[in-house]
């Protein structure tokens, strides 16, 4: 895994990787970071992620995509290592070890800056410049106690609300949408784009000064797993915004990438851009993808 080796970077993520522990046992790389960075390189963006845990076991669990991405590990006793069940369609997460808050003190010089939390980890203040920054506020909005350990969503508190008041974009998923409402209303304030995803159903793309917008998600007939997608929608999402995409055609090429990357397995299945555009639905291709379709429900 190569270490950072420049000063600026056209992507970077802030959060934990983790250790995702599956149900036999064994271990593999996880966490927002680490999959949004992965599809922003497959997008062609030099990406860094900037992390905390056990050096060794992050340099290791990220080796098989050494070529694709540089690393800034700030060190911590444990790496967050996270189990998850799904029982009865119900998804539940367990927090097994948990890195530590990132440092306040944090220096960042990116284009795309991405606050990826995924347990309260994410910094509220940096140093540096950033031209274009993302929030995936999920872990943001996460809390557990010390006896179960289970992960259950919880209103975001004031920090929270700082982050967002200077993010240009926001990715969320419509589960965690009620508990980011204080969020989104700062956001907005704020002039950012929201995307809420709601997995097979389209994506509402909210934005201030106009009407919600739902933007169609390409169906999956053969589904693998769906672990990273929306981490895989948000990095899309904030490049092409970044890049001057409207915030519909934005959306449709991220649900595109999430698409493809359900379609196979692992964050091995996470495309580049040519899988992605190849993947938009025939109405959004011969429209350029430009429009989505006005919601007729509040957002």
């Amino acid at each position: 895994m190569r270490r950072r080796a420049k000063a600026h970077f056209d992507y970077v993520t802030v959060g934990h990787v983790t250790a995702d522990v599956t149900a036999d046992g064994s271990r593999r790389p996880g966490g927002s970071a680490f999959y949004s960075a992965l599809q922003a390189a497959r997008l062609g963006q030099q990406a860094l992620i900037v992390t905390q845990g056990r050096r060794r076991e992050i340099e290791e669990l990220l080796e098989p995509f050494s070529g694709e991405l540089e690393l800034e590990i700030f060190p911590a006793p444990e790496t967050t290592a996270l189990q998850t069940c799904i029982s009865g369609g119900v998804r539940r997460q367990r927090v097994l070890a948990w890195a530590g808050p990132i440092a306040e003190d944090l220096a960042v010089s990116a284009s795309i800056l991405h606050l990826a939390p995924v347990a309260r980890e994410t910094p509220s203040r940096w140093r540096g410049q950033a031209e274009f920054v993302g929030l995936t506020p999920q872990g943001l909005v996460r809390e557990w106690d010390e006896d179960s350990r289970e992960i259950v969503l919880a209103p975001a508190r004031p920090l929270a609300e700082e982050v967002a008041s200077v993010c240009d974009a926001m990715v969320m998923s419509k589960d965690e949408r009620a508990s980011c409402a204080t969020l989104i209303a700062r956001a907005e304030e704020a002039g950012a784009v929201v995307a809420v995803t709601a997995g097979a159903s389209p994506t509402t793309v909210l934005g201030p000064g106009r009407r919600a917008l739902r933007v169609v998600v390409p169906a999956v007939e053969e589904h693998e797993d769906d672990v990273g997608a929306g981490d895989v929608f948000a990095a899309t999402f904030f490049v092409m915004l970044a890049q001057g995409r409207p915030p519909a055609r934005a959306a449709a090429l991220a649900n595109a990438a999430a698409a493809v990357r359900m379609a196979g397995a692992g964050a091995q299945a996470i495309g580049s851009r040519a899988a992605i555009e190849s993947r938009l639905g025939p109405a959004a291709k011969d429209r350029g993808g430009a429009d989505g379709v006005p919601s007729s429900n509040p957002p």
